[in-house]
C-alpha cells in the first residue's frame, strides 16, 4: 500500500514534521510532491477543488494506492471547537449527493487515531469558496447534517472512487460555527489557491477594526495545527489494515 497526503496550504504542512525525513518542508512547493518513506507520499496542491483534483490524479499516476485529505476545516455543528479533530465518516458536494469513506479504514484510523485525542465523525461538506459568517455556517449545517467543511476533501475523494481506491479525509477544526471570519479572509487567496500576505495586509489597512478578529482567528488555527501536529506521529499506523 503506498499512502498519499494531499495538503492544500504551506500553513498546514508544518503539521507534518514529525513524519521521517523532516527537513523536506524547506522545499515544498506548490504542486511539488516527496516521498516521505518508501510508502507515503505527500503532496502540497493549493485550496480549492481544482488544485486538490489535480493533485489526486497526479498522486496516483505515481502508484498511490489511498489517499488522505490533511488540513483544517470550518466547523458547521455548534458542537465542534477549535482543535477537534474531525474524521468523516462520508462526504457531501455541494450538490448534496453523499460519499460514504472506506468502513475498514475509517475505523482503523479512529482506533488509532483517538489513542491521542477525541475524535468527532460525521459529514464533510464542500465548498467552492470560503463560507465566512456564522449565519451561512447554521444554515448549511440544518440543511445538511454535515459537521464541518472544507474546499478540497469531496474532490480528493472523488478520485479516490474513480480509482477504487480507499480515502480518509482528517480534519482539525480552526474557526467555529458561532464565528464570522474577518473580511481579510475572504480575500486572502490568490489565483493560486496560497494565501497572499500583502492582500491580507491591504484589506487590513481599510479595515483596521479586524486585526483583533484576524488575531484571534490565526490562535484559533494554531489550536487545529497543534492537533494535527499531535496525531501526525500516528500517520505510518494508519496505513495498514484489513478490508473486510
Amino acid at each position: 500500500m503506498i499512502t498519499g497526503i494531499i495538503v492544500a496550504l504551506s500553513e498546514e504542512l508544518s503539521t507534518l514534521k514529525t513524519l521521517p525525513n523532516g527537513l523536506w518542508e524547506r522545499g515544498m512547493r506548490r504542486g511539488k510532491f516527496i516521498f516521505i518513506t518508501d510508502d507515503i507520499i505527500l503532496m502540497y496542491s493549493g485550496a480549492g477543488a481544482e488544485n486538490a483534483r489535480k493533485a489526486a490524479e497526479f498522486l496516483v499516476s505515481k502508484g498511490v494506492t489511498q489517499l488522505i485529505s490533511w488540513g483544517c476545516a470550518a466547523a458547521l455543528s455548534p458542537d465542534l471547537k477549535m482543535g477537534d479533530l474531525v474524521l468523516a465518516d462520508s462526504l457531501l458536494n455541494s450538490d448534496g449527493l453523499e460519499m460514504p469513506v472506506n468502513a475498514a479504514w475509517h475505523q482503523h484510523a479512529k482506533t488509532i487515531l483517538g489513542s491521542q485525542v477525541a475524535i468527532y465523525k460525521g459529514a464533510l461538506i464542500a465548498s467552492d469558496k470560503i463560507i465566512s459568517t456564522a449565519k451561512e455556517k447554521q444554515a448549511l449545517h440544518e440543511k445538511t447534517g454535515a459537521i464541518a467543511l472544507d474546499m478540497e476533501s469531496i474532490a480528493i475523494a472523488e478520485i479516490a472512487q474513480h480509482y477504487a481506491l480507499p480515502f480518509l479525509a482528517i480534519r482539525a477544526i480552526a474557526d467555529p460555527a458561532s464565528m464570522d471570519l474577518p473580511l481579510a479572509i475572504s480575500k486572502s487567496l490568490n489565483e493560486h489557491g496560497e494565501v497572499d500576505i500583502p492582500k491580507i495586509i491591504a484589506s487590513l489597512v481599510f479595515n483596521p477594526k479586524e486585526i483583533p478578529h484576524l488575531i484571534q482567528l490565526a490562535q484559533y488555527f494554531q489550536l487545529a495545527k497543534n492537533t494535527l501536529s499531535n496525531v501526525a506521529k500516528q500517520i505510518p499506523l494508519l496505513k495498514t489494515y484489513e478490508n473486510p
